[in-house]
């Protein structure tokens, strides 16, 4: 919230200069990280409901709509009385639900009249977010219909995601660089035979921003370079690993499935078509004014899906939207998406998302450089000193009260030397 301007005094005084008390919108107030968990709780359970639905014959449509649905019952429940200055809370989605198949790495999440299935052996990554007047929450799992079998590649590259992710927790704590993350998300995929996909970022998260300015390249390069910046106590970042058992170089297939957009606020034009002009508006009046990502699915086709998508068409020419593209990995590869919120708090990274290896992954890889195995088992949080060695301590710092019987024997035996 910006300060109050100076206020305009009467003839013969000087002007005063008023400044408003700015919202504190980071985890130095526990307000805001109250809404963080709560945002977090509820993303778990819709990523574990919707895990639990990728079996064997379901629609991947079905799964997207169903966890979607899932979200917004979830977010209707809680804060509904208005703010103190008589506002309903924003809440919801902040991401819709993506589920991205084998070689598909991330962003596919399907039209109502799309018929794809899943089947035993396929592996199926869930991408999701929420937000509590506008704090997000964002989580990522990758999980094999019926299991991975013991040593396959589905179980390798499971395994290269989860332990990339550990890796890169570790390292986007307070007082470390953005620069020190990749190469050892990169040793953890490699070990497993895997590489990690170019072109996915760690982003730093703020209020209604998914995607803030400070930024971990997990796959940095000659042509791809981020500045180096340092992560602080109280930020917040959607750690976001992707790993694959091939090359790790994603492409957009068909620029027609894409149906994940978010609207560019700083963007301004005067749109020509009337369809690009009710879509549009359609997305300024959906909640956070579109600035959080949505999909197709969450528009009015009323008019037909033909003059919608005109619509959106024109709206992307001028960069009224962002698109967030399907992409995809070379036919026959297999991809893992692990994505975690970590608070940086003082006690150290607070993961707030994020689900366990799914049961019966192993791989007959494994990581044997002692610098990062070294890494992984440093704890995320610093241990609390137990409550016993705390009274101890308490305890030997407290002088002795003297009694009146005490001080009278001090006394004597001081006159008698």
């Amino acid at each position: 919230r910006p300060p109050t301007p100076a206020a305009k005094m009467s003839d013969g005084e000087y002007d005063e200069e008023v400044e408003a008390e700015e919202e504190v919108t980071d985890l130095s107030d526990d307000v805001v990280v109250t809404k963080y968990k709560l945002a977090a709780e509820i993303a778990q359970k819709c990523l574990q409901q919707a895990v639990a639905m990728c079996v064997d014959g379901a629609s991947v449509t079905a799964v997207c709509q169903a966890s979607d649905a899932a979200i917004a019952e979830a977010t209707a429940a809680v804060y509904n009385k208005k703010n103190d200055k008589g506002d309903k809370v924003d809440k919801g989605q902040a991401f819709p639900t993506c589920v991205s198949v084998n070689n598909c790495v991330c962003h596919n999440s399907p039209p109502r009249d799309d018929l794809a299935t899943l089947k035993a052996g396929d592996l199926v990554s869930v991408d999701l977010g929420v937000h509590i007047d506008g704090f997000i929450a964002v989580v990522a799992h990758t999980v094999c219909v019926g299991g991975a079998e013991p040593g396959s590649r589905a179980a390798d590259v499971l395994c290269a995601g989860e332990k990339a992710l550990e890796a890169a927790m570790r390292l986007c704590s307070a007082g470390k660089s953005n620069q020190d993350v990749s190469a050892p998300m990169d040793a953890a995929a490699q070990a497993y035979g895997c590489n990690v996909v170019e072109g996915v970022l760690t982003h730093q998260m703020k209020r209604f921003v998914i995607d803030g300015n400070v930024v971990v390249l997990n796959k940095p390069s000659t042509d791809f370079r981020a500045e180096e910046q340092e992560f602080k106590t109280h930020e917040v970042y959607a750690v976001d690993v992707v790993v694959s058992t091939g090359e790790g170089k994603p492409k957009m297939l068909d620029e027609k499935q894409t149906q994940v957009f978010k609207a560019d606020i700083s963007k301004k034009y005067s749109l020509k078509m009337q369809a690009s002009r009710k879509v549009y508006a359609q997305i300024k009046n959906l909640p956070s004014g579109g600035a959080l990502p949505f999909t197709v699915r969450d528009l009015d086709s009323g008019d037909g899906t033909s003059r919608m998508k005109m619509g959106l068409v024109e709206c992307l020419k001028h960069e009224l939207i962002q698109p967030y593209p399907v992409l995809y990995e070379k036919e026959g590869e297999l991809v893992a998406h692990f994505k975690a919120t970590c608070l940086l708090m003082p006690s150290g990274v607070d993961k707030v998302t994020g689900l366990p290896l799914q049961e019966g992954t192993v791989s007959e890889k494994k990581i044997e450089d002692e610098g990062l195995l070294e890494l992984l088992a440093t704890p995320l949080k610093k241990k609390k000193k137990k409550k016993k060695e705390k009274e101890k301590k308490k305890k030997k710092s407290k002088k002795k009260k003297l009694s009146k019987n005490d001080i009278k024997k001090l006394c004597k035996k001081a006159s008698k030397s």
